[in-house]
């Protein structure tokens, strides 16, 4: 029956571009699985001139993408004040809250608690106007969130035998770290509904990316003195933190927000803090801890649990 054969076909290659654009969107995530090691080996520079330096790569990265396609970066800085907002408010908000985070708390902690922005991702999205908020959307949320908690209550020896107490000393870094959490999954999600309608395409975030640069240059200036690496493990770390996990991830990462499935990548991201937390203890800056992992278990699987109906969804 060659009618319903050929009103099948046209659906194909969108099914499939929603498949590639998910994927591209993945590769952002096996990038951050490296933020907080190399954020952590170059926590002797100060945050804002951390955040300047990189996003100046990223900068230098997302253009030169453009300049290869033969296309004008400049152009793209012609956008609405809202999509400006939203970028630069997202991009420097993040990163400055993340990197805070990594210089008040314990790495590990602060990582897997900033890591509850792909469960975000997932409530956020059962919000938009059309779906709604399931007994295993709010169940994910409350073992993220036990998750969260045994890490801030953690024991003083790591163990789930030493009992829970919490250090004031690092309330402020958790703080920070669940702010970056907030302000990541709703930038994602805002992210996908302009590119509902076409606006501020990928090649903008290069513009984001300069005037977050910019602006954290300024608070640099204002409030912090300047301190460079003394170690070539430092200054790599740098280099690779703009090229990467700061760097060409927020394109890959736009692209698979705005055209694939983002609540299957909100649930995929639980993969990053799950390697990341391995490649702190691993290169040993972090201790290993039965806590940690625990939590870390809880964290993910609230995700998964989340996000159960959503990754068997078949893309429209």
């Amino acid at each position: 029956m060659p009618a319903p054969s050929a009103a099948a076909r046209p659906t194909l290659p969108d099914r499939r571009a929603v498949n590639r654009a998910t994927l591209v969107g993945f590769t952002a995530i096996l990038m951050w699985a490296t933020l907080a090691p190399l954020a952590t080996l170059a926590s002797m520079v100060p945050p804002f001139q951390l955040v300047a330096t990189s996003f100046l790569l990223a900068f230098l990265v997302g253009s030169g993408w453009t300049m290869l396609r033969g296309d004008n970066p400049l152009r793209y800085f012609r956008q609405p004040p809202a999509a400006w907002a939203l970028g630069v408010g997202g991009l420097f908000g993040f990163h400055f809250l993340y990197f805070m985070a990594l210089q008040a708390a314990p790495p590990v902690e602060a990582n897997l608690i900033n890591y509850l922005w792909p469960l975000l991702i997932v409530l956020f999205s059962a919000l938009l106007p059309g779906e709604r908020l399931r007994a295993w959307h709010v169940g994910g949320a409350v073992a993220g969130l036990a998750g969260t908690a045994l890490l801030i209550a953690r024991g003083g020896s790591g163990g789930l035998e030493g009992g829970l107490s919490i250090d004031p000393a690092h309330l402020p870094g958790y703080a920070a770290a669940l702010g970056s959490a907030v302000t990541w999954a709703g930038y994602s999600v805002l992210r996908r509904r302009l590119g509902q309608f076409g606006e501020a395409p990928t090649d903008a975030v290069s513009a984001f990316c300069l005037a977050t640069a910019l602006l954290s240059l300024l608070c640099h200036l204002a409030l912090e003195q300047t301190v460079w690496p003394e170690t070539a493990a430092g200054w790599g770390a740098m280099l690779l933190l703009g090229l990467g996990p700061v760097g060409a991830a927020f394109f890959v990462w736009d692209h698979g927000v705005r055209h694939g499935d983002i609540r299957a990548l909100g649930a995929l991201s639980y993969l990053a803090p799950l390697l990341s937390t391995l490649l702190l203890v691993l290169f040993g800056l972090a201790p290993n801890s039965g806590v940690i992992w625990v939590s870390c278990a809880l964290i993910a699987g609230g995700s998964l649990l989340a996000s159960k109906d959503l990754l068997r969804q078949q893309p429209s």
